[in-house]
């Protein structure tokens, strides 16, 4: 769920590209980079930690250009180290940067054909390396020089080669800025414009939020299978190149990943959350109509409008009840479990008097590890409850996911083999109520009926690109689980090249 976006502008996009990649920092928080390209050459700044952390004023000033690219990222292929850290640049064919959200589903074999028939090495363990690499390739046989029709001819064949959910944008030296979007439009990414007086500006982000912040208007989310190409005099050109498509956006970026001023696949997520709260509501009504609950509080941040929605349909007292530290990260996507539980009590404080003596409804945007909810409902009862109940605004999570989020280890998985009542004991509540995943498919679709349907696998264990299986299932927790992934992490802090620089030629 890394966040990525690209600018071609008529000014220096260097603080442009800051600006976006702040506002998309919920997106990853492990490490954030920038590429500009100024006069064929390119200029590179990466490194762990957050957006603020990593670009200082001395890095900002060696990136100079009017076309850029930048991503944050968290680690779910590979590891969390620097080395994996985005924008990756490959200097042949022209010259090419590329950041990348999502996962290729078939990268182990991509990896050993690019080395195998490409000739190509790849230095890390990133799927984004991959990608970059298959789309430097597939772009180096159209020739000494690149128009629209070569680059789109180029992308229709990566689509060939790539499975899986992704979303990349990406720089080509001399001719200018690309983004293209996976067939079955699992990973999010939009398009927007800006007029100024040297003419129109393009940039292209994972959500429509990053595009507000510098004042670009959206013009509209990448189709499945379709690029968007920006040339250096500043003209788009947009395809679809893959012939096999499917519209299934991710449903785990309304419930959770995007942030609610965001509007995807035409789809306000405010809007839709507050759907989510509805049909809950309309669900515990029909499930437990004689219930007792005085108060329903939210965990903060992400389901603070589905909560407000689900207590006035249910005509109970909204109150907030846990104050968050700011300065602490979002736990789900924090790598390692110990660090996860240690945060959570750091991040949140409750407020006593909205708990004591009260029975209360605790929501929360989905359950996950169960982590963060099992340690959360401790503190409701040491703050006084003399009840604590629990609302999901989404199903129970019980697969693994293959598209780019970290919930890869089904035993990681608090639901995964167990019933309703069973996770409810487990997490320590008096009763648990999961949102019904139709209910949650409609409280999406209804607010866009042009959406063909979603990527569910995580709540239905259907995986819509194929090719998933229980041996490439059982590949991937022991790569990604977080022993395998504290392992790489040790690993690769012995042996990776240190990557600070400024320029890349």
């Amino acid at each position: 769920m890394c966040g990525i976006a690209g600018i071609m502008a008529h000014e220096p996009v260097n603080q442009l590209l800051f600006d976006s990649l702040t506002v998309l920092q919920h997106r990853g928080q492990d490490a954030a980079g920038i590429m500009t390209c100024d006069r064929g050459r390119f200029f590179l700044r990466k490194s762990n930690g957050l957006v603020r952390d990593v670009f200082r004023t001395r890095h900002m000033k060696r990136l100079i250009g009017s076309m850029g690219i930048g991503h944050v990222r968290y680690p779910t292929a590979g590891s969390s180290s620097e080395a994996e850290s985005q924008p990756f640049y490959v200097n042949s064919p022209y010259g090419i940067a590329l950041a990348h959200n999502g996962n290729l589903t078939n990268a182990e074999a991509l990896s050993e054909a690019l080395f195998r028939t490409d000739l190509r090495h790849i230095n890390t363990n990133s799927d984004s390396e991959v990608l970059l690499n298959i789309f430097a390739h597939e772009l180096g046989k159209q020739g000494m020089t690149l128009t629209a029709e070569d680059i789109f001819s180029a992308i229709s064949r990566v689509y060939e080669r790539c499975e899986g959910g992704y979303a990349a944008v990406a720089m080509i030296s001399g001719y200018g800025m690309v983004g293209f979007r996976d067939p079955f439009a699992i990973r999010p990414i939009v398009i927007g414009k800006r007029e100024t007086s040297q003419g129109t500006e393009y940039m292209i982000a994972s959500e429509s939020v990053a595009l507000d912040v510098v004042g670009f208007q959206l013009i509209r989310d990448l189709e499945p299978g379709e690029a968007a190409y920006v040339d250096m005099n500043g003209q788009l050109h947009t395809r679809v190149c893959a012939e096999k498509r499917q519209f299934s956006p991710c449903i785990f970026e309304h419930v959770y990943l995007a942030r609610p001023d965001s509007i995807m696949d035409g789809i306000n997520i405010y809007h839709a959350r507050m759907r989510m709260g509805e049909k809950l509501a309309e669900k515990i009504t029909r499930v437990r109509p004689n219930h007792d609950i005085d108060v329903v509080i939210p965990i903060p941040d992400t389901s603070r409008t589905s909560a407000l929605e689900l207590a006035q349909h249910l005509g109970v007292t909204y109150r907030e009840g846990f104050i968050k530290n700011r300065y602490i990260g979002r736990t789900f996507i924090m790598p390692g479990q110990t660090l996860r539980k240690k945060s959570v009590r750091q991040k949140l404080n409750a407020i006593g008097m909205e708990f004591k003596d009260k029975n209360v409804l605790l929501v929360d945007d989905s359950i996950v590890r169960g982590t963060t909810c099992n340690e959360i409902i401790q503190m409701a009862r040491d703050a006084g409850a003399r009840k604590v109940y629990f609302a999901s605004a989404a199903p129970a999570v019980r697969y693994p996911n293959v598209y780019g989020i970290d919930m890869p280890a089904a035993h990681e998985l608090i639901a995964h083999g167990r019933t309703e009542d069973e996770v409810g004991e487990l997490i320590g509540a008096d009763w648990l109520i999961y949102q019904d995943l139709d209910d949650l498919i409609d409280a999406c679709k209804e607010l866009n009926p042009t959406v063909e349907g979603f990527d569910c696998s995580v709540f239905d264990g259907r995986y819509i690109t194929g090719g998933i299986d229980a041996a490439y299932l059982q590949r991937l927790e022991d790569q990604r689980n977080d022993a395998a992934k504290n392992g790489a992490d040790a690993e690769n802090g012995a042996i990776e090249l240190h990557n600070d620089s400024a320029e890349a030629e």
